[in-house]
């Protein structure tokens, strides 16, 4: 009898004696190789006037707010309305700012900077009185061509400037502290009176700003605003005559 040998086959043998497996037909997608889109980059002169359309209609909103807000205050004034009178839509204001407290922070911002930017170039090579009886003719024409705007920063301030107390007590208080030590350099120089430089601020602030925020009195009183060339004139050489005699240095 013939004796067959069977060789037993280990199934844990040898890779290459293994059957080989499936392909998984999701796997077996091929991977793409496809590159992505590069971002569209746009030239100067296009992305130049891209910013000056977008800062366009960031001010055309800011004007807008600072108008109602002036008339009817944060509260009794809409997003709606800004919106309508900024002709733009609800949406695309809210593309500029987060909300109504964002909008009207960054008009109180906008007025700041206005306000701020003629002290700003007080610096001590200056002379004295040429720099402080400019910077009342430049503080008056903001009551004349900005009142709403310094109208709206007096009711805020009025109301705590809950909005705003940070940078008045911030940059502001900063910016102040800086002109003193300037207009205290003129006084040690002996070319101003002896007097205290922030109260000196704070009087042209309310001298100048007087005829913008209490113009119905001005009105009233006069019959006259600031919008009189004639009368602007007379403002503007009273308030130096009063405040420039009164800080220039005694024999």
């Amino acid at each position: 009898m013939i004796r067959h040998t069977v060789r037993a086959v280990n199934s844990e043998s040898h890779p290459a004696d293994k059957a080989p497996a499936k392909a998984n037909k999701k796997s077996a997608k091929p991977a793409s190789n496809a590159k992505p889109k590069a971002p569209r980059t746009l030239s100067p002169k296009a992305e130049s006037r891209r910013l000056l359309l977008v800062e366009g209609k960031r001010n055309a909103i800011i004007q807008a707010a600072l108008q109602l807000f002036s008339q009817f205050g944060l509260h009794g004034t809409s997003l709606d309305q800004v919106a309508s009178s900024a002709n733009v839509s609800k949406t695309n204001l809210l593309y500029y700012f987060a909300g109504k407290e964002d909008l009207y922070a960054n008009v109180m911002q906008h007025l700041l900077d206005i306000w701020l930017s003629p002290v700003r170039g007080f610096n001590p090579q200056q002379d004295p009185l040429q720099a402080i009886g400019s910077y009342i003719r430049v503080k008056l024409e903001l009551s004349r061509d900005h009142p709403a705007e310094s109208r709206l920063f007096c009711m805020e301030v009025m109301q705590g400037a809950p909005l705003i107390i940070n940078q008045l007590e911030g940059p502001l208080r900063d910016l102040v502290a800086n002109k003193v030590q300037v207009i205290q350099g003129w006084i040690d120089a002996g070319k101003l009176a002896r007097i205290d430089p922030l109260h000196l601020i704070f009087s042209l602030w309310s001298t100048t700003q007087h005829y913008a925020d209490f113009s119905t009195q001005v009105r009233a009183v006069s019959g006259k605003t600031l919008a009189d060339p004639e009368f602007f004139e007379e403002v503007l050489a009273n308030l130096q005559t009063l405040i420039l005699r009164g800080i220039e240095p005694r024999a």
